[in-house]
Order: structure tokens, then sequence, then C-alpha cells
């Protein structure tokens, strides 16, 4: 039988951790969806990679809350990749951004990054337009998470220019003395993917930038190149940007993550 699982941050477990409250959607979902009663067995991870065994322990329908008791910690149903990836996107029109962020989360991403760049096909006008995408690209990924097993959130950060993250703002994602590969991936003037990681195997850290289906201006590229970025083209088809940034995210796990 499929396990029902839910998603709970830290903070809405007890200080003793011995119970935990589902947030509205996640006790709407369990209570008028699912139909589970008290006493029903389900699972709750809370994002930072750990999972629980809980048992329903109230159902008040005159509230949105849903209580549950925690029963015991259990290892996550799918484990973590061992790859730190991240995906740095331009920023695309419709749902195609929101297809990306599923997928990526599926696949084992770490964090996700919207990019702004010159032929973006999405201008976030206000800081109310970028919170009210945070807030959906994060209910995308806690729905991929409950799908594909995973316990870990990847992290969604707040849209930066291009320019100021393939020049510094990457930094600040990675890990102090590990090793770090920086992935350009463009539609043209650049290597194989094979040639791009050759030199470093056995990769724990990996930065892949895509761009928008408008492509990348000539000044990016040089400013990607002069910072020390690897240019990378993805065969001689040209993909559009959602299916460019799936494959990319694909290609990286299956050669140094757990995609085998």
């Amino acid at each position: 039988m499929a396990k029902h699982r839910f998603y709970a941050p830290p903070e809405a477990f007890s200080p003793d951790g011995a119970t935990v409250e589902l947030a509205p959607d996640e006790a709407h979902h369990l209570r008028d969806a699912l139909r589970l009663k008290t006493g029903a067995e389900v699972f709750v991870f809370d994002g930072q990679g750990r999972e629980f065994r809980c048992i329903v322990r109230k159902i008040d329908r005159r509230d949105d809350a849903i209580s549950l008791d925690v029963a015991e910690k259990v290892a996550p149903q799918r484990p973590e990749s061992p790859l730190d990836l991240t995906l740095a996107l331009a920023l695309l029109k419709g749902e195609k951004f929101d297809l990306v962020v599923q997928k990526a989360t599926e696949l084992g991403a770490t964090r996700i990054v919207p990019l702004m760049t010159r032929f973006a096909d999405v201008k976030l006008s206000d800081q109310r337009a970028v919170e009210k995408r945070l807030a959906r690209w994060q209910r995308l990924a806690i729905e991929a998470a409950k799908q594909c097993g995973r316990a870990r959130l990847p992290a969604l950060l707040l849209p930066i220019a291009f320019s100021d993250f393939v020049e510094n703002g990457w930094t600040e994602l990675v890990a102090a003395r590990t090793a770090t590969q920086t992935i350009m991936f463009t539609e043209r003037d650049g290597e194989s993917l094979l040639q791009a990681v050759a030199a470093y195997i056995p990769l724990k850290q990996a930065i892949a930038v895509v761009g928008p289906e408008g492509g990348w201006d000539d000044e990016e590229i040089r400013r990607a190149r002069h910072a020390g970025w690897q240019l990378v083209t993805l065969g001689g088809r040209t993909l559009r940007a959602e299916t460019a940034a799936i494959v990319a995210v694909t290609l990286l796990e299956h050669l140094h993550g757990d995609l085998r």
C-alpha cells in the first residue's frame, strides 16, 4: 500500500518533537481528499532531510488544523543525491519555469536560482510579484518532493541578475574547500559535457546555468567565459529552454549523482 506523505516545516513540530501540526493545505488533503481518519498512519517530512512516521491524533473540522503524534524518525523514502547541484535558470514565461522546478526537484537538484537575463521572457516588476512567484514554486517543489520520495526540498533563491551571479554571486552557494564546477549551457561556442567534466572526477558540487528561449547575448557569453565558466553545448539540435534545463540536470546527476 502506498505511503501517504505530507510536508511540515521544522517549526510545525512541538518543542519536544512529540507532535506536529499540518498546515491548512496539507490538512485539507489528508482530511478531504484522502479521507483519512483518526489513528491512520502517515509520514511527514520537514524539507530539511528528516522524515517521521506519525499517527493522526485529532481531526477538527471546525478549523483547518490537524494534529499528528510523532511515532518515530524513519529513513527518507529516497536518499539525496551525492551531487550538490545548483540550477540557475533564466526566467521563463507561462508554466515553463514551473515545469523545471517540478522536474529538477524530482531529479535531485539542491537549489534553483531564477536569473534575470537580457532576453529573459519574464520581468518581475516588484517585490510582490517576486514573492508570489516564489510561493508558487515552493508549492510545486513540495508536491514534487512528496511524489518522488525526497525529504529535503531544493532551496529556491531570490531572482538575481545574470552578470552578478556568474561573476561573484555563485560563490555564496559553495561549500568551503569543495571543488565546484561552473557550467554555462549555450547553443553556441561550447564544448561537449564530457569534455567539460573530464577534469572534475569525482565531482561533488556543480552549478549549471541555462539561458532563456531567446538565447544568450554575446556580452553574457563573454562575461561568463571571462569569469572562468565552462561553456557546454548539448548536441547539434536547438532545445527549448525548459528542455535544456531538465536535460542539464539529468546529465549531471547521471555523471556525478545517483541517476545510474
